[in-house]
């Protein structure tokens, strides 16, 4: 028993004899903000920035609707655009080529247009 309290004496002496140095450096790491910092920027470059240029390519998109053009809906209606106006939020489709039915939607509502699907695959092609 004693030799464990004079060993444990023996560490305690050593450990307050070792020199007080100059403590080491913090690194870049043991900064706070640094972690959170690259979790941001992440954040911005694979969630933040790809919706942004989605969003400014369906607003191209909306505001370069013109007549005949194959449209498809939020709600999955497909139909060809007869008329549209430039300050206006409506857009008039003809869904059925038989019966010649219309139908009145928000610009909000287009989803794609699918002649520009098709001519951009081609692009890809070549």
């Amino acid at each position: 028993m004693t030799e464990w309290f004079s060993a444990v004496s023996t560490a305690r002496f050593v450990l307050l004899a070792q020199e007080n140095g100059d403590p080491a450096s913090p690194s870049l790491w043991d900064l706070p903000w640094i972690p959170f910092a690259i979790i941001g920027v992440m954040f911005y470059f694979l969630l933040i920035r790809p919706e942004r240029k989605k969003r400014q390519d369906l607003t191209t998109l909306l505001d370069s609707l013109k007549k005949n053009d194959r449209i498809v809906t939020i709600g999955g209606i497909h139909g060809v655009v007869i008329n549209v106006a430039k300050d206006s939020d409506e857009v008039t489709i003809r869904v059925d080529e038989g019966s010649n039915t219309k139908l009145r939607v928000s610009r909000s509502a287009i989803s794609r247009v699918i002649g520009d699907e098709k001519s951009a695959d081609q692009d890809n092609a070549s």
